[in-house]
C-alpha cells in the first residue's frame, strides 16, 4: 500500500470488535513507535500496554465516553520531560516527539487492519496515579486499539479536510 493510501485509511475508530489482537501485530505496532524520530534522538517516550480486563476498566475510568470500553487494548503513551530536548527558548519538544510516535502507531495499526483513536481528553492525573507513574513521566494520550467494528470511507477527506489552497502558502503567508 502506498503511503497516501495508508494515511487516508487511518481514522479515529470508536467501535471495536470483541476480538483479541495477535501478539505479533501488537509488537509490530510498538516497533513502529520505537523507531519514530525524536528531537536529538532522545526518545522521551514510554508505552504502557493495557490488555487485562481489570486494568482496562481502571484506565476506562479516566475517560468519560462509553465507546472506549469496546477496545481490547489501550496503549498509554507517556512522555519523560526530564530527558526531552528543550529548545533555546525552553520549548519542550516532548509532546512533539510523542505525537510523532503516536502517528507511527496509528499508521502501522491501519496497515495491519487494526484501528485506533487518539484520546487526549482524559484525566491524566488519575491515570498517572493508577499507573504509579513518577512525577516526571506524564501520560499524554490513550490509544485504544483493536479490530474495527465500523469503517470510514477513504474518500472522506475530500469533504472533511480544507482544500490545499487554504492551508499552503508559497514563499510568504
Amino acid at each position: 500500500m502506498k503511503f497516501l493510501e495508508l494515511a487516508k485509511k487511518r481514522y479515529s475508530c470508536r467501535d471495536y470488535k470483541d476480538q483479541p489482537i495477535e501478539e505479533e501485530k501488537l509488537l509490530k505496532v510498538l516497533e513502529a513507535a520505537r523507531v519514530a524520530p525524536s528531537a536529538c534522538n532522545l526518545q522521551p517516550w514510554h508505552f504502557i500496554v493495557i490488555r487485562e480486563k481489570e486494568n482496562l476498566e481502571k484506565i476506562f475510568s479516566t475517560y468519560k465516553r462509553d465507546w472506549i470500553k469496546t477496545a481490547p487494548v489501550v496503549i498509554i503513551v507517556c512522555g519523560n520531560h526530564d530527558v526531552s530536548w528543550k529548545r533555546f527558548d525552553n520549548k519542550d519538544h516532548c509532546d512533539i516527539d510523542i505525537s510523532i510516535a503516536i502517528d507511527h502507531i496509528t499508521l502501522q495499526a491501519a496497515e495491519l487492519d487494526l484501528a485506533t483513536c487518539w484520546v487526549c481528553n482524559f484525566n491524566a492525573e488519575k491515570c498517572a496515579e493508577l499507573l504509579n507513574l513518577p512525577p516526571h513521566i506524564e501520560p499524554i494520550a490513550l490509544i485504544p486499539i483493536g479490530y474495527p467494528n465500523d469503517s470510514k470511507n477513504v474518500d472522506r477527506h475530500i469533504q472533511e479536510r480544507k482544500p490545499i489552497e487554504q492551508i499552503v502558502y508559497w514563499e510568504k503567508y
